[in-house]
């Protein structure tokens, strides 16, 4: 849960044109909710069970993030991520 609140706190404050996904991977569907009501999360989550979204940007585990420009570079951070770092990641 260490990044959820960051996250929460940058979708609740990111521009219009940015979206946020929340990419869930491990546990059954009940732990999965747990995470989310637990963090009051209301960004969009998928279920990313079969794992494919993490394969497809290299994630090996979580937490991490991957932020996707709109010129289309992706950035991965391997680790929680901070909500001031979040932000000035967003901002740029």
């Amino acid at each position: 849960m260490t990044e959820a609140p960051s996250v929460e706190a940058a979708w609740r404050n990111a521009p219009a044109d940015t979206s946020i996904v929340g990419v869930g991977w491990s546990g059954d569907r009940a732990t999965y909710q747990d995470f989310i009501d637990e963090g009051g999360l209301s960004f969009p989550q998928i279920d990313d069970t079969a794992g494919s979204v993490y394969e497809r940007f290299g994630i090996p585990y979580q937490p991490a993030a991957v932020l996707i420009s709109p010129d289309g570079e992706v950035t991965t951070i391997r680790d929680a991520i901070d909500e001031e770092t979040l932000a000035e990641l967003l901002d740029s």
